[in-house]
C-alpha cells in the first residue's frame, strides 16, 4: 500500500517550452509531428489582405497561417510533462509573445536558411528576456545546405547556444531538438549551481 501512494502521490511537474521563428518556417509541422495529441492549431486562411505584408518567397504552397498560437503536449514519464507552444511568425502577431511565452524554460528558434533574416526577432527576443533557446535549422528541399558553424556566424549567436539540423516532419528529429535544448538546460543549471 505505501508504494502505491507513492505512485499517486508523485507530484506531475509541467515544462513550458517555446517554438518560434519566420513566417512559414515549420512551427506548426513541429508541434505536430511530436504532440501525442491532436494539436491545437489556431491557423486562418491567407487572404489577399495579407499580400505585401506576409512574405511568401519560398512558401508557395503555404495557404493558412498561424494567428495566436499551436499547442500540444508530451509526456515524457510518470512525472514530467512537456507543453510546446508555437507562435505566430508574422511581425504583427508579435505583441502575443510576452503571453505565450511567460514561464517558457526554454525555446527552439527555426531558421530556414532561405530566409534565415526571419529567425532574428526570435532570436533577439530570447536573447534580451534571458530564455535559454537552441537553434533548430529545419533544411528544405532544394535549399543549399550549409554547416551548422555557418549557420551559427550567419546567426552571430554565442557558442554556448546549441545549433542542430531539424527536419520538423520527423518525430525523431523534432525529438532530437528537445533533447538537446533539455541537456542545455541541465548544463546552465549545473553552471549555476557550480557543479560544473
Amino acid at each position: 500500500m505505501h508504494a502505491t501512494q507513492d505512485r499517486t502521490s508523485a507530484r506531475i511537474v509541467p515544462v513550458k517550452f517555446v517554438v518560434a521563428g519566420g513566417f512559414g518556417v515549420g512551427k506548426t509541422t513541429f508541434v505536430g509531428a511530436i504532440s501525442e495529441i491532436e494539436p491545437l492549431r489556431t491557423e486562418a486562411a491567407m487572404t489577399s489582405v495579407s499580400a505585401g505584408i506576409d512574405d511568401v518567397t519560398h512558401v508557395g504552397q503555404k495557404t493558412t497561417t498561424t494567428v495566436a498560437m499551436d499547442f500540444g503536449r508530451i509526456t515524457v514519464d510518470a512525472t514530467l510533462v512537456m507543453y510546446l507552444f508555437g507562435t505566430p511568425g508574422q511581425d504583427r502577431f508579435g505583441f502575443m509573445w510576452d503571453d505565450i511565452c511567460t514561464g517558457a524554460l526554454g525555446a527552439v528558434v527555426l531558421v530556414d536558411t532561405r530566409r534565415i533574416d526571419q529567425c532574428f526577432p526570435g532570436i533577439d527576443y530570447f536573447e534580451a528576456k534571458q530564455i535559454p533557446f537552441v537553434v533548430g535549422v529545419n533544411n528544405f528541399e532544394g535549399a543549399e545546405r550549409y554547416g551548422l558553424d555557418e549557420v551559427r556566424d550567419a546567426l552571430g549567436i554565442s557558442d554556448h547556444v546549441p545549433v542542430v539540423d531539424c527536419d520538423a516532419r520527423a518525430k525523431e528529429s523534432v525529438k532530437a531538438a528537445l533533447i538537446t535544448l533539455l541537456e542545455s538546460l541541465v548544463a546552465q543549471a549545473r553552471v549555476k549551481e557550480g557543479l560544473a
